[in-house]
């Protein structure tokens, strides 16, 4: 998790937002269990409360689950709620925008495919190149 708090929401809403993001990019997989909330509260200097606030809306959301005395686990199934939800999220929110800009430049679909296609993946920048 990223060290740094921003000011625009709440610290324990951004603790949320770092465990959905390790979910989602593979860091936490069903059955894992999360790092403890004194652990999370000692490494990032903030109160074991505002931890357990962002974890309990996690519960809330039924991302995950605690277990009285063994700490809290990734639900099976939560990687895939939450991609329903980011992907309805992004439908709504973002792609409007992207869309506009697609039409206000006048780009084709096969100029965002060549596009798409020449673009280095993030896998890719990480391999060294070959002779």
């Amino acid at each position: 998790m990223d060290r740094e708090w921003n000011d625009s929401q709440p610290i324990y809403r951004q603790i949320r937002d770092r465990v959905v993001a390790m979910i989602l990019d593979g860091a936490l997989q069903e059955g894992d269990p999360l790092p403890s909330v004194r652990n999370v509260a000692a490494e990032y200097r903030v109160n074991p409360l505002t931890v357990l606030k962002g974890y309990q809306e996690l519960v809330d959301e039924q991302l995950v689950e605690s277990k009285r005395g063994r700490g809290m686990f990734i639900n099976t199934g939560a990687r895939y709620l939450l991609l329903q939800g980011e992907r309805q999220k992004f439908l709504a929110e973002q792609w409007p925008r992207v869309y506009a800009t697609i039409q206000r430049l006048g780009l084709t679909p096969q100029e965002l495919l060549d596009a798409a296609a020449t673009r280095p993946s993030s896998n890719d920048a990480e391999e060294e190149p070959k002779p």
